[in-house]
């Protein structure tokens, strides 16, 4: 099936998960949105990143999407669940598919997980963890100086390897042999993080993990596309593409083309009686 699959992150860092993607599904034409003008997620309330998150879907949804990827662990954490009961089409967010990997990984059933403080306050990978595995120990580790290292392209160095360590610190401690990545942005740390832990802890990268998932169910639902690209992937911001564009690059190893500014606040107001929005206010439970 040639329809494109959506992805949407609230700014760059769901880069990472389509770079993912084209490795395993080179056939397959993706849809980007970065909500960038109304980046970090991670501060807002449970109830505006459930909001976001349907709106973003919404734009995605007038590529006629057969596939929506949440690449964005905050709404991943606070929004699948209510993507999955309003939309018609297959929705994967980043933090099951992480779980999944990390109990299937551990030798000694305790995980670390390192996130935003978002995040780690939901919880969510946690929860997911023990469904799974109910006497795993999950230790969960805010790393919110993270983000901005990774966006300035400071992946390694004095600056960069002292956070880390002081992250990693209580981690260590409870010798976990399992870490997960719980966000986009930090496989680009991957190999500082490895360096630092050492070769007996299993970092998680919960975009990989995502992207295999998404292969899977394309393929149980006889969704893959098999028939070359039908066109190059699309990216959308809601903010300046420029920056967009120069950190993107990082984040995806090659340069980053077809990037488009959109005035989201005017899609919006023209798409604010849509079915996906309507009633949110009512449905909506903290």
């Amino acid at each position: 099936m040639e329809r494109p699959i959506g992805v949407f992150d609230s700014g760059v860092g769901g880069l990472t998960v389509v770079k993912q993607l084209n490795k395993i599904l080179p056939d397959e034409q993706l849809i980007y949105f970065g909500d960038t003008a109304r980046i970090p997620y991670g501060t807002k309330s449970k109830r505006l990143i459930q909001q976001f998150a349907l709106e973003d879907a919404l734009f995605l949804l007038q590529f006629n999407i057969k596939f929506l990827v949440v690449a964005c662990n905050t709404a991943s954490s606070s929004a699948l669940e209510i993507l999955k009961e309003r939309l018609n089409i297959p929705v994967v967010g980043v933090v099951e598919p992480g779980a999944q990997a990390a109990v299937e990984r551990t030798r000694n059933k305790k995980i670390g997980v390192i996130g935003t403080s978002a995040t780690i306050g939901s919880s969510s990978y946690t929860k997911s963890i023990l469904k799974l595995m109910p006497d795993a120990q999950v230790l969960g580790q805010p790393c919110p100086l993270l983000v901005p290292l990774v966006e300035e392209g400071w992946l390694d160095g004095e600056v960069t390897r002292l956070t880390l360590k002081k992250y990693l610190a209580p981690l260590m401690e409870q010798k976990v042999d399992t870490i997960i990545l719980g966000c986009t942005h930090y496989p680009l740390l991957e190999p500082t993080i490895q360096d630092i832990l050492g070769p007996d802890v299993s970092l998680i990268d919960s975009g990989k993990e995502t992207a295999r998932v998404v292969k899977e169910t394309l393929m149980s639902l006889k969704l893959v596309n098999s028939g070359g690209k039908p066109g190059a992937d699309l990216y959308f911001v809601s903010d300046s593409a420029r920056q967009f564009t120069e950190v993107g690059s990082r984040f995806l190893g090659r340069p980053l083309e077809n990037v488009q500014r959109i005035d989201f606040d005017e899609f919006l107001i023209k798409n604010s009686d849509a079915p996906l929005l309507k009633n949110f206010e009512v449905l909506y439970d903290e």
